[in-house]
């Protein structure tokens, strides 16, 4: 029986190769496919809940976006959402699901904070995306309306996201800032509803995040997504910090026990 394995990846995403880690389970597979999108700007990278999902018998792949620690090109908030669907497409194409021994039949999305606002954003794009989970999701779209209605909130996320560059390239916080603010509610999480009501939605809120407020970035998204509604739809709420970081354990259960319903190993198409 083959050996588990932790393989590197690479992706050409926009010109760039995208840098990643592969955690493959033992056994010849197919192995069903998560993929794990780190927020803004990545020091939670979410490794130890792949190697929870590998051994449950899920591949799970960490990737970085272009011009983020050490890759190439430069940084924005598009480039992430077009890395995290060119992401989805390579690991979907027959030639890498079979060197690798992965499932066909699709992906399922985890995102942690800007990375559960690419997991939904991708998510409601692509049917590959069986099951999608967002957890301390980051809904760009309400940021977008809070910094029009108040110049000192701009202000304020000019400065957070500017604290957190120098793993990043080519942007500062007034590009980022200025980018959500031009998409405004093109990018917000509430009106993605109607495109995700056939799948698994799992949306995990933190009490302590003064990063993604509850009020803010969680219970609109929920209230929404019941009142459409999306019928599949999980949601949690943790009293933790934004890392979720005295919460990980809880954090995998509730992972584990959200994809064995949706997408589990050895049944087929995720949602079946």
């Amino acid at each position: 029986m083959p050996p588990a394995a932790t393989l590197p990846l690479h992706i050409r995403s926009g010109g760039e190769m995208l840098l990643g880690v592969l955690h493959l389970p033992a056994g010849p597979g197919p192995h069903p496919l998560v993929v794990l999108l780190h927020g803004f700007p990545g020091n939670e990278r979410n490794f130890d809940l792949a190697q929870v999902l590998r051994r449950a018998g899920y591949a799970a792949v960490v990737c970085h976006y272009r011009g983020s620690w050490g890759v190439g090109g430069t940084y924005a908030w598009r480039h992430v959402l077009e890395d995290s669907a060119r992401i989805v497409t390579a690991l979907c194409e027959p030639d890498t699901t079979a060197e690798y021994g992965l499932a066909g039949e699709g992906v399922a999305l985890v995102g942690h904070s800007l990375g559960g606002f690419a997991a939904l954003m991708t998510a409601a794009r692509d049917v590959r995306v069986g099951a999608v989970a967002s957890v301390a999701g980051f809904d760009l779209g309400a940021v977008a309306a809070a910094c029009g209605a108040d110049p000192e909130v701009r202000d304020g996320y000019v400065e957070m996201f500017a604290r957190e560059l120098l793993p990043l390239r080519g942007t500062s916080g007034e590009a980022l800032v200025a980018e959500l603010e031009g998409a405004g509610a093109e990018w917000n999480l509430s009106r993605l509803a109607p495109l995700l009501a056939d799948r698994p939605v799992l949306l995990v809120g933190t009490g302590r995040d003064p990063i993604a407020p509850t009020q803010i970035h969680h219970e609109p998204v929920v209230a929404t997504y019941r009142a459409h509604p999306v019928p599949r739809l999980e949601q949690h709420v943790f009293t933790t910090d934004h890392s979720l970081s005295d919460h990980r354990v809880a954090l995998a259960r509730t992972i584990l026990g959200f994809l064995g319903r949706a997408f589990p190993p050895g049944r087929g198409k995720a949602g079946d």
